[in-house]
């Protein structure tokens, strides 16, 4: 039997990152997932920027195996105004990775936020700190914050009523807390406002579910002849939470999603970046039966974990503990591996703010320690799973 391990790899937002690269090889991992940051949103990303990143990289002793992420210009999700022209940038910059070895791709479809979060630091019972998404500030922000027309439809009376009381004891510093968290995971060169928002919801709100399905299959479609001619496997991260939120359509939550989004554009290129704490936030996702459905397709993987609450809020806890049954995906991520030419690459996503580094300024979910102790303990969860099989 084969002893192929995954590909360990590791986040990391460039020059900038207050986690080094050295940091990176005493944590274990071997493969960088990096983005060039610094070239604006739907702009090409040029060769030299590449190599140069790649330099850095390499002579780290490390590897660029996956690019996380090229992100998906607002233009071609909604295919408006300048669709064409940002879809002719996009194959161009995946062309121009690819001639630089790097054909690995992760991105989202995900409307306006890319993540959505109401808390960055809820404190742990051992004085960790975690990411958190609690339905009642959601509320808050999208009733008495951002004023969505009708927001109180989305929600249960249970949580209304909830929200409307806690949002009595709101301060103005509560409520810029609040708001600063939910619009920062808005990609962007600029900080968004809420007419920004409300504007983007009002044109997704036209687009709706279908719609948005479609502008998918037509980006696809579009860069399908690069994607093939280079080599190039493209990874699509899912709805992060998984669900429809600010009435914004979700189109990638769960496993009719992506049957859809893989049977639709049939081809190699078109694959899946499984996600377990992204799906594992759903409350009636099976990850294991989304697994096995499209292993196939699974060329990059994230692995965490959530708690999840009575009426759905989560929190993300350790990466062993928690409501994804990290043992039973990784039993079937190990076995999918050992079919494969080229190991799968994993990173741990994200981790708490613990030890040190609840001193230091970090990114949400990206610091150090946090990290490294996921991806001690995810290695030993793979090595004892394929010792024992």
């Amino acid at each position: 039997m084969n002893k192929n391990f995954l590909e360990q790899t590791w986040r990391w937002y460039g020059p900038n990152d207050p986690v080094s690269l050295q940091d990176v090889k005493q944590a274990g991992a071997t493969g960088i997932v990096s983005a060039l940051h610094h070239i604006p949103h739907g702009d090409v990303w040029p060769k030299a920027d590449i190599l140069e990143r790649k330099k850095v990289i390499e002579e780290a002793g490390l590897v660029w195996s996956v690019v996380e992420s090229v992100t998906v210009h607002e233009a071609i999700k909604t295919r408006s105004g300048q669709v064409d022209f940002y879809l002719d940038n996009y194959r161009q910059t995946l062309t121009n990775l690819a001639e630089c070895g790097i054909k690995t791709v992760c991105y989202n479809f995900m409307p306006v936020l890319d993540w959505t979060r109401t808390q960055l630091d809820k404190v742990m019972h051992d004085g960790s700190k975690a990411l958190y998404f609690d339905w009642i500030d959601l509320a808050i922000f999208d009733i008495f914050i951002l004023e969505r027309p009708d927001a109180s439809a989305s929600y249960s009376a249970e949580i209304v009523q909830q929200a409307e009381s806690r949002y009595a004891t709101f301060d103005d510093e509560a409520k810029k807390f609040l708001l600063s968290n939910v619009l920062m995971g808005i990609p962007g060169e600029k900080d968004p406002s809420l007419e920004d928002l409300q504007r983007s919801i009002d044109i997704y709100a036209a687009i709706g579910f279908d719609g948005l399905r479609e502008n998918l299959t037509y980006f696809l479609s579009s860069i399908a002849d690069v994607c093939e001619e280079h080599g190039i496997k493209m990874t699509i991260h899912p709805d992060d939470p998984p669900y429809a939120i600010l009435g914004l359509p979700r189109i990638a939550s769960n496993l009719a999603d992506f049957k859809y989004i893989i049977q639709t554009v049939d081809k190699s290129f078109n694959g899946v970046c499984f996600c377990t704490g992204s799906l594992g936030a759903g409350p009636d996702n099976d990850l294991v039966q989304i697994f096995k459905q499209v292993q196939h397709r699974v060329n990059f993987v994230h692995l965490r974990n959530v708690k999840k609450d009575a009426i759905g809020s989560f929190y993300e806890a350790d990466h062993l503990d928690g409501d994804v049954d990290m043992y039973a995906v990784m039993k079937e991520l190990v076995a999918e591996n050992q079919i494969r030419e080229k190991p799968i690459p994993f990173r741990p996503d994200h981790g708490h703010q613990m030890l040190d580094d609840l001193n230091k300024v970090t990114n949400p979910g990206y610091s150090a320690i946090g990290r490294l102790r996921g991806l001690a303990e995810l290695r030993g969860l793979e090595l004892g799973i394929i010792r024992s099989r």
